[in-house]
């Protein structure tokens, strides 16, 4: 079954969650769902974003595609980039999506700022024939779908408050675990289960938006396991914390949020991995670093995150450990 894939997402510069954001469509059931990302660069200290044109349509429009099966959004937004321009890139800040009727019913499509960073751009020739790199003011006027304009004035807002340049904290739940209840030897050594183990790999697949190239982690089996397959194929480096292990936790929360805290001094992707019990510490560590309304979006009742689901946080670089957007995502489960 898949699971929501998304239940809370939102901005410094939002004015609510952009999942509910169905303003103009009050109540009426998603047919289409696509994802996509407005690419952005500073060239010569001005903001430009890329437009892309699609022969097939001879419209100006982001890069963007419908969701595969067995992909969570983000998942989508990230394989749509790289197949329409090329473009490798991790996501940065979430978007406002847009709503437009389409022969199946409405259709909505979320949107990520992607910082190119310099990198090669190759469209694929078929589905992108050109691409144009221009100032947000030429991109509005060009773009071809009104409704486009949206996540653009955000992107821009975001720029002028210097929230547009970020890097991600990732928090992870680790896996389901075998049954307390059928487990008798030590609690540290306890397994995945089955269900667990397809979540790991589901993990995978969804900590490579982000590609974290740290992650720390309780060292006990479970969250160990639960982010093994993620950093042998990210070939991420593991650091072990006991601190965050629930016994440590219990004795000491102050110890936990100590950890949480020293990850604000990398200022690059980064991924935590706890338990249940030590999550209330851990986002209200988080939420020292973000406003009140963004605060009011983190998971606030038990069990908070389910196996395996995650809170991206995004920082903005060079702002004294600001968090200016927070997502929540499960993976796909089978």
């Amino acid at each position: 079954m898949k699971s929501d894939e998304t239940s809370a997402v939102s901005n410094d510069t939002a004015n609510d969650s952009l999942v509910a954001d169905q303003t103009d469509h009050p109540g009426e059931p998603i047919a289409v769902v696509a994802a996509g990302a407005l690419p952005w660069r500073v060239n010569k200290d001005k903001l430009e974003v890329l437009l892309i044109h699609r022969p097939s349509y001879d419209d100006w429009s982001w890069p963007k595609g419908k969701i595969d099966a067995g992909e969570t959004i983000p998942e989508c937004a990230v394989r749509e980039i790289e197949e329409e321009i090329g473009l490798k890139a991790t996501l940065g800040i979430p978007l406002p999506p847009i709503h437009y009727h389409v022969s199946a019913g409405l259709k909505v499509v979320h949107y990520w700022a992607v910082d190119v960073d310099g990198a090669v751009l190759r469209p694929d020739g078929k589905e992108v024939d050109s691409v144009m790199w221009c100032s947000p003011e030429k991109a509005a006027a060009l773009l071809s779908n009104p409704g486009d304009v949206a996540p653009l004035e955000r992107l821009v807002a975001a720029y002028d408050r210097k929230e547009l340049d970020t890097w991600p904290l990732l928090v992870v739940r680790h896996a389901k675990a075998k049954p307390r209840s059928s487990w008798t030897k030590a609690e540290g050594d306890r397994p995945l289960a089955a269900t667990g183990l397809r979540q790991a790999q589901a993990v995978r697949r969804l900590l490579h938006v982000w590609k974290p190239m740290r992650v720390h982690s309780s060292p006990w089996q479970r969250c160990v396991a639960t982010i093994a397959p993620y950093a042998k194929s990210a070939e991420a480096k593991v650091k072990l914390h006991d601190a965050l292990t629930e016994h440590r936790h219990a004795r000491s929360p102050k110890k936990t949020a100590a950890v949480v805290e020293s990850l604000f001094d990398k200022q690059r992707a980064i991924a935590l991995c706890t338990h249940r019990p030590a999550l209330p510490t851990v986002i209200k560590q988080l939420g020292e670093h973000m406003n009140g309304r963004l605060r009011a979006l983190l998971p606030s009742s038990d069990p908070y995150l389910a196996p395996g689901e995650i809170i991206v946080c995004h920082v903005a670089r060079g702002s004294n450990h600001k968090i200016v957007a927070v997502e929540q995502f499960r993976p796909f489960d089978d």
